[in-house]
């Protein structure tokens, strides 16, 4: 997006009554500040690249966090469920056995 921004200033600028009235001579500080501007862009690009790649890992590693949670849950409820059928059993049992 950046990239965009700066391509369309350059194309306005390239096309004012002032670039067309106004040259650099070759050599000039026009391109050292080209040179600039275009590592400037490329480093943006990077940091741009790296904030992205680092959300994505963090929301790789919340997806499985939030995965980890629900397992947890389940296997909790499944806990629950096996000692509540234990407890029925049990109780099935000891009613059996007073009424021999």
């Amino acid at each position: 997006m950046k990239k965009l921004i700066a391509m369309m200033i350059a194309g306005v600028f390239a096309t004012s009554a002032f670039a067309a009235t106004h040259s650099a001579a070759p050599g000039s500080t026009m391109g050292s500040e080209s040179k600039q501007d275009a590592k400037a862009s490329k480093d943006a690009a990077k940091a741009d690249e790296k904030a992205a790649k680092a959300e994505a890992k963090a929301d790789k590693e919340k997806a499985k966090a939030d995965a980890k949670a629900d397992k947890k849950k389940a296997d909790a409820k499944a806990d629950r469920a096996k000692a509540g059928a234990e407890a029925k059993a049990d109780k099935a049992e000891a009613k059996a056995d007073s009424a021999k």
